[in-house]
């Protein structure tokens, strides 16, 4: 999938310190959504993805083409779209976020779920809602009470992994397998929510988990290296983000050592992943444009607008890779979408 000129530019833009003075969504405009209809009358709009990897690429993606295709498109009729990249800084992602809200943004829309845990800091108590996009656990992240009643002043969408249909994958591809082996964020809830599912499912299916935890990204290499040292059959990589933004330091270790590496979804396994069980991130970024414009037309109401769950998943798979490990498509996946054609 091409990704968005302009937002790659703005990316660039915004990577530095500097940028959270300009992060300017409006000068002083109330934060009442506006409810003129489709797009809006002087509507400002603060979009804060956490980190630039093509999955949250794909997202944000989305998110334009949802809004856009209600009225909302940045340049017309009043509607001014002010995006952000954290580039994987939690602290900047703070600040960024305050600075949207300060600045009188009309709504905050994050991507991935520590840029959505920043910008529901920042606007829970001066009444800006937050439409969140790619929240994996948004219950256990404290954004929404209930999934059908959130209550919060936040709602979204919610990219519910089909974990079971992963490890089916993993089985069929690598039926000696015993182990698998995880890297994840320890502070990163919905990495920690998919690695309870996956240690729960991996006795049914003849698997052992071998999880190495990490705080930040300057220790993926030192965690891939100890999934390498543990002797792992494969590795399994979730959504996050820490790892997924540093994929090809866990690959090198990997590849050197023989260890295919299975995504979550179709980007992953385009920069070197095996095969994956992929949700469409366009799909899901576009799913929550569309529930942020009726937020903002006033057609629904932030408090009480149900988390939209997506769980439709395909499987696809790169055929370079699989020869790479000497793997081949088990029948079973004969219908699965090669990613090299």
């Amino acid at each position: 999938m091409k990704k968005n000129t302009m937002k790659k530019l703005l990316a660039v833009g915004c990577a530095g310190a500097m940028s959270l003075s300009l992060a300017a969504c409006g000068n002083g405009n109330t934060n009442t959504p506006s409810s003129s209809g489709e797009g809006g009358d002087g509507v400002k709009i603060g979009i804060l993805q956490y980190a630039q990897h093509p999955s949250l690429d794909n997202c944000y993606d989305g998110v334009l083409q949802g809004l856009e295709e209600a009225g909302y498109v940045d340049g017309e009729n009043g509607v001014s779209i002010e995006f952000q990249n954290a580039n994987g800084s939690t602290s900047d992602a703070d600040m960024m976020a305050k600075t949207m809200v300060s600045s009188g943004c009309d709504m905050i829309i994050a991507i991935a779920t520590p840029a959505a845990m920043s910008a529901y800091s920042a606007a829970k108590d001066e009444n800006v809602p937050m439409i969140y996009c790619a929240v994996s656990d948004p219950v256990g992240s404290g954004l929404a009470q209930d999934l059908e009643n959130p209550q919060t002043g936040a709602s979204g969408t919610m990219d519910s992994l089909n974990l079971e249909g992963q490890m089916q994958m993993i089985r069929a591809m690598l039926p000696e397998a015993d182990t698998i082996g995880i890297l994840y964020t320890t502070s990163e809830p919905n990495s920690v929510a998919h690695l309870q599912t996956f240690q729960e499912l991996a006795p049914e299916y003849g698997f052992t988990i071998e999880a190495v935890g990490i705080t930040n990204e300057s220790e993926v290499a030192s965690g891939a290296a100890a999934l390498v040292a543990r002797g792992v059959d494969c590795v399994n990589n979730f959504t996050d983000n820490n790892v997924v933004n540093n994929l090809s330091t866990l690959l090198h270790a990997t590849d050197e050592a023989g260890i295919p590496v299975f995504g979550s979804e179709e980007e992953q396994v385009r920069n070197g992943c095996v095969a994956s069980e992929s949700i469409d991130y366009v799909a899901l970024g576009a799913e929550t444009g569309q529930m942020a414009a009726s937020v903002l037309s006033g057609e629904a109401d932030i408090m009480t607008l149900p988390v939209s769950v997506v769980t439709e998943s395909s499987p696809v798979y790169s055929a370079a890779n699989l020869e790479k490990f000497g793997m081949t498509l088990p029948a079973d996946y004969s219908d699965a979408v090669n990613l090299d054609e």
